[in-house]
């Protein structure tokens, strides 16, 4: 079973900077793919990152490509957001996911891809 918590999450200012982190409670947690997501009222979920279990290979969603970028430490079972020049339409309740990946090279964008899911963090952007 694996366990995933959220946290950094909070009110900042227009252009403002978040880190979210996300912990995951696995043995090899280096077996797993990870992604963000986020999911704002009255709209679906959507994809906002994702990288392979190294982290070396990655993708992002258009509407953050640029501003956005996620990181892991497997040493640690973690793996991060790092959010910059966030704006109000970032507002949402932001989601780490797990896989275990199949392919090393593998990053996975739609959620129905991941098994395992956080309880989420509000993020809130003021303008």
């Amino acid at each position: 079973q694996v366990q995933l918590v959220e946290s950094g999450g909070g009110l900042v200012q227009d252009g403002g900077s978040l880190r979210l982190s996300c912990a995951a409670s696995v043995r090899f947690f280096s077996s797993y793919a990870m992604g963000w997501f986020r999911q704002a009222p009255g709209k679906e979920r959507e994809f906002v990152a994702a990288d392979n279990w190294s982290g070396r290979r990655s993708g992002y969603a258009d509407s953050v490509e640029g501003r956005f970028f996620i990181s892991r430490d497997n040493a640690k079972n973690a793996v991060y957001l790092q959010m910059n020049n966030l704006k109000p339409e970032d507002t949402a309740v932001y989601y780490c996911a797990a896989r275990v990946s199949l392919n090393g090279d593998d990053w996975y964008e739609g959620g129905d891809s991941y098994d395992y899911w956080g309880q989420g963090t509000q993020v809130t952007v003021s303008s």
